[in-house]
């Protein structure tokens, strides 16, 4: 333990724990206690007005026009109402898998009764836009792409811009997991052309877990129309008749304390600046592989594709993932995310994302150095944090 921590005897653990996991997020003490005021009537005006408020600031932070709806879930529920509201059973989908997240969304896809292809690529790299016209040239009958914008189990980001573009036909839906991108990276649904957009509460947008919502374009809602909903719960025509009462609503009793912290949250991020936003991610990201890499250790993801959210780490030879884990949480305060699916111990990962500034990346270095001189790597003392520190300095 270090001087000036405080412990728990009993355990003999830091106390206190900066928290660097790609989610869920630290939450800003502003949202959190907003999250704290009393009880409303959900149907009465005063809903209403903070209904209302949540779902426009979301559209300004997602950057689209499109009608937004919000579930209670998580970000898999949202996951699973697309397949719910948008695909009949037989239909033909294409998911583009990279990752953790883009196996998960298949699975939903089939459990849903969707007739599922994968285009996989390996982990750590990125969808490739002409892999994805070749698939839907080879296969007309496929009428929905997906893709995980920002592929959590790997740190790497797709190219949605790109993708769209590769897609031969307008009549092919474009969905996108954006579940670790909003609110963090820039992500443009009418401009790019994505008919459908993922996302969750407890990462970008700095709120505790427990709201997913779903961004639909009008050829999306077309398409819903045309197809039977298999759900009570994720219906996207009764959330959209409630929202547009005089005083908007949604079907059933929603998450009242959630909506007054995610409001707090997409008023902090407009105050900041959307742009301001990517761009502190962005700088943080780049700092944090310049540590990682000043170590020694090798990031998974290349620059080219690398996310601004978060780092996944390849284990050094010998360097157990659990014990490195364990050994940043109890002695240094310091928690990370190790490696899921098929890189599940192979891997440790860096989330940067939400409330997140140079002091953590700092902090999180300079603690991920000392564990790793405590696991017998031969690490210069100081080089992780002076690499980061070029980083800041450059960027201003």
């Amino acid at each position: 333990m270090l001087p000036g921590d405080v412990a728990r005897k009993e355990e003999g653990v830091v106390d206190r724990h900066c928290l660097m996991i790609p989610g869920p997020t630290p939450v800003p003490v502003r949202a959190a206690l907003a999250g704290a005021a009393p009880m409303i009537n959900h149907r009465g005006p005063e809903f209403g007005a903070l209904l209302r408020e949540v779902t426009e600031g979301l559209q300004r932070i997602l950057m689209t026009r499109n009608t937004v709806l919000l579930f209670p879930a998580a970000g898999t529920g949202a996951m699973e109402a697309v397949a719910a509201n948008l695909v009949a059973p037989g239909e033909r989908v294409l998911v583009a898998v990279a990752g953790e997240f883009g196996a998960r969304f298949a699975e939903i896809m089939r459990v849903a009764g969707a007739d599922v292809r994968t285009l996989d690529f390996e982990w750590g790299t990125a969808v490739e836009p002409a892999a994805v016209a070749r698939a839907l040239e080879e296969d007309p009958s496929i009428g929905m792409v997906v893709v995980t914008h920002n592929e959590t189990s790997t740190g790497v980001t797709m190219d949605l811009a790109g993708i769209r573009r590769a897609i031969p036909r307008d009549d092919v839906l474009l969905v996108a997991d954006a579940i670790s991108s909003v609110g963090a990276i820039e992500l443009r649904p009418d401009e790019w052309g994505v008919d459908v957009v993922v996302g969750a509460s407890q990462k970008g947008l700095m709120t505790p877990p427990g709201l997913a919502m779903v961004a639909l374009s009008p050829r999306a809602w077309e398409k819903a129309g045309r197809t039977r909903c298999r759900s009570v719960y994720w219906d996207f025509a009764a959330a959209r008749r409630f929202l547009e009462q005089p005083t908007p609503q949604t079907p059933y009793t929603p998450a009242v304390s959630l909506l007054y912290a995610l409001r707090e949250s997409l008023r902090m991020l407009e105050a900041e600046g959307l742009e301001n936003v990517f761009r502190r991610h962005a700088v943080l990201a780049r700092a944090v592989r310049a540590g990682v890499r000043a170590l020694g250790l090798r990031t998974l993801a290349g620059e080219d594709c690398a996310s601004s959210t978060v780092t996944a780490v390849v284990l050094p030879d010998g360097v157990e993932g659990k014990k490195l884990l364990g050994l940043l949480r109890q002695k240094y305060g310091v928690v990370l995310a190790g490696g899921q699916g098929r890189l599940a111990g192979r891997i440790f990962r860096i989330g940067h994302v939400g409330q997140v500034n140079w002091q953590d990346v700092v902090v999180t270095l300079a603690a991920l150095e000392m564990a790793c001189r405590d696991l017998g790597l031969e690490v210069e003392r100081g080089r992780a944090v002076a690499a980061a520190e070029e980083v800041l300095g450059a960027e201003g």
